[in-house]
C-alpha cells in the first residue's frame, strides 16, 4: 500500500495540473480532497462497520480499490494518448524563474511550513479520539464522530484554499493557513467540549487550506520538475504525518496525551516564517 500510494500520488498530481487549465489550485484542491474525504470517513467507518463486525470486515473495502484500479486504467490511457507520457525534451523555459539560492531558502521554508502542518495535524488523526475520551470521558464511538467531523472540515478546507489561492495568491493562503489557526490551536487545550468540538472545525478548515497552494507555490519554484516537487511534498506529508504519530505517541505516554496538546499548540507559529516565501512571478503568485 505504502509502495503504491508513493507511486501515485506524485503522476496524479501531475495529471490534475495538466487537466487544470491554468487553475492550479483548485485542480490540486480537487484531487488532494478525494484522499481527505476517504480519510474522514475512515472514523465513521471504524465506529460503525469495524467495531460491531470485526477487523474482518476491512476485506470489503477491498472493492473499492478494484474499482480505483478501473478507473485509473482508463485515466492511464487518457495520458498516453494525449501524448504525455512520452519523455518531453528539455526547454530554456523549464528553467526556474528565481534564482538559485532563492529557491533554496524558499523550499526550505516550505519544509519547516510542511513539519509544522502536518505534525499538528498527527496530534488530531492519531490522538483526538483519546485527548477527547480522558479529559472528557466520551465513549469511542462518539470520539470517532467527532474525529469525523474534525476530518470533514479539513476535507472542506482543502477545497477552499486552492481556488482562494489561484485569486488572491499562494503565498497569502499559506500565510494565512498556517499562521492564522495559532490563535485556536494555542485555546484549545484550555476550553470545554462545546468549544473544543467547534475549535477543532476552525482548525480544520484553515489548516488544511494550505496544502494545494503549497504543492502549486513549489511547482511554480521549479516549473520543468513537476513530478519531482510532487513526489517530495506528498513524501514529506505522509512521512511527517507518520513520523509526528509516533513521536506524539511516545510523548504522550511520557507526559499525558493533554500536555502533548498544550504543547502542539505552539507549532503553527512557525508560519511567521512564511515570511521569508519569495514572489514567484508566476501568474497567480502572491
Amino acid at each position: 500500500m505504502g509502495v503504491g500510494s508513493s507511486i501515485f500520488h506524485p503522476e496524479a498530481s501531475r495529471i490534475a495540473r495538466l487537466a487544470s487549465g491554468g487553475r492550479h489550485g483548485l485542480a490540486q484542491s480537487v484531487f488532494q480532497v478525494g484522499g481527505n474525504f476517504g480519510q474522514s470517513i475512515g472514523p465513521l467507518l471504524a465506529a460503525f462497520i469495524i467495531l460491531p463486525h470485526g477487523r474482518a470486515s476491512l476485506a470489503w473495502f477491498a472493492l473499492v480499490a478494484l474499482g480505483a484500479i478501473v478507473l485509473l486504467t482508463g485515466l492511464g490511457q487518457w495520458y498516453r494518448t494525449q501524448g504525455h507520457a512520452k519523455r518531453a525534451p528539455r526547454r530554456a523555459a523549464s528553467a526556474p524563474a528565481l534564482p538559485r539560492q532563492q529557491v533554496i531558502t524558499a523550499l526550505v521554508v516550505l519544509l519547516a511550513l510542511m513539519f509544522s502542518k502536518f505534525f499538528y495535524i498527527a496530534s488530531f488523526t492519531s490522538y483526538y479520539i483519546f485527548y477527547l475520551m480522558q479529559r472528557f470521558h466520551l465513549g469511542v464511538q462518539e470520539a470517532q464522530v467527532d474525529l469525523f467531523i474534525f476530518m470533514a472540515a479539513a476535507a472542506i478546507g482543502t477545497v477552499i484554499g486552492g481556488p482562494v489561492g489561484d485569486k488572491i495568491g499562494r503565498k497569502l493562503v499559506i500565510w494565512g493557513s498556517i499562521l492564522g489557526v495559532a490563535p485556536f490551536a494555542l485555546a484549545l487545550p484550555y476550553v470545554g467540549l462545546n468549544l473544543t468540538l467547534l475549535l477543532s472545525v476552525i482548525i480544520g478548515l484553515v489548516l488544511s487550506s494550505a496544502f494545494s497552494s503549497i504543492v502549486v507555490y513549489a511547482q511554480e519554484l521549479m516549473p520543468g520538475r513537476i513530478g519531482a516537487v510532487s513526489g517530495l511534498f506528498f513524501g514529506l506529508a505522509f512521512g511527517m504525518g507518520g513520523i509526528g504519530a509516533a513521536v506524539l505517541g511516545t510523548l504522550a505516554d511520557a507526559i499525558g496525551i493533554v500536555k502533548v496538546y498544550e504543547i502542539c499548540a505552539f507549532l503553527p507559529l512557525i508560519g511567521l516564517a512564511a515570511a521569508f516565501l519569495p514572489h514567484t512571478g508566476a501568474k497567480h503568485a502572491a
